[in-house]
């Protein structure tokens, strides 16, 4: 094969612009999956070392070639891109319930928020952070909504155990002690 493997890695990575699966880039390259792991740690050390302009940034098993945050605002005065809208209360309340919570049905959301979240499920998935990940397997058989790869980019976390951990619920006790702080 001609080139070197990062150079293999780097061209498939930056040609496909989204997240790609590590034993695709292995299958691709003829590669075990050990080796093409190996030379992408290599690769994050070089970018990281070096402070280039992107780096590489791992979501579960997919890796994908990302701008570094350190050079972002020179992109965006180049680019001046279109501003993102950011997220609505009941849309982000929504998204913290399917991604603590998926696989999840809409009526399992409702219940937990208390309202109606069709709107807010349809933007978010229109928006790429959720997604029909099956069918429940009961009356009706529901579908079962999960975050997706892209959610996890915008949140900027590799993996769903990274979300932090919910806060304790507090119980009748510890009301009680609160109410007694409260003048």
């Amino acid at each position: 094969m001609e080139g070197n493997e990062k150079g293999r890695i780097e061209a498939i990575l930056f040609v496909a612009g989204e997240a790609v699966e590590i034993r695709d880039l292995a299958r691709a390259l003829g590669q075990d999956e050990k080796s093409i792991r190996k030379t992408l740690q290599e690769l994050e050390s070089d970018y990281d070392y070096n402070q280039r302009g992107f780096q590489l940034k791992r979501f579960g098993e997919k890796v994908q070639l990302a701008t570094r945050p350190l050079y972002a605002d020179d992109v965006v005065r180049l680019l001046q891109p279109v501003q993102k809208q950011s997220l609505g209360q009941a849309a982000m309340e929504t998204l913290a319930v399917v991604a603590y919570k998926q696989p999840v049905t809409r009526a399992e959301v409702e219940q937990i928020r208390g309202v109606k979240c069709d709107y807010s499920l349809q933007s978010l998935m229109a928006k790429g952070l959720i997604q029909e990940v099956g069918r429940k397997e009961t009356i009706g058989r529901p579908i079962l909504f999960g975050t997706t790869d892209e959610f996890l980019s915008r949140f900027g976390i590799e993996s769903l155990e990274n979300l932090p951990p919910l806060p304790e619920p507090e119980t009748e006790e510890q009301e009680g002690e609160n109410e007694e702080l409260i003048p």
